[in-house]
């Protein structure tokens, strides 16, 4: 995936403000709660027919990268 940052999209007037796939109301929170929930990408993809396959990675890498940052101890 060359860009998965261009898929994580931020409105302050759709869904709260809360991250979303594409400019959809699909957040990012429903994709991880389904993975979490055990579903793999087919099925969270029929369950939200609107997501692609990168949508999800995308998803993960937005999570990952929110919570994988230094901590500075003074």
């Amino acid at each position: 995936m060359k860009d998965w940052r261009k898929r994580i999209t931020v409105n302050p007037d759709q869904c709260g403000g809360r991250p979303c796939i594409r400019g959809m109301r699909i957040r990012v929170t429903d994709v991880l709660d389904l993975l979490a929930a055990g579903l793999n990408h087919d099925q969270i993809m029929e369950e939200l027919p609107d997501l692609e396959k990168e949508d999800i990675e995308a998803s993960i890498k937005y999570a990952r990268g929110k919570i994988d940052h230094p901590i500075v101890a003074a």
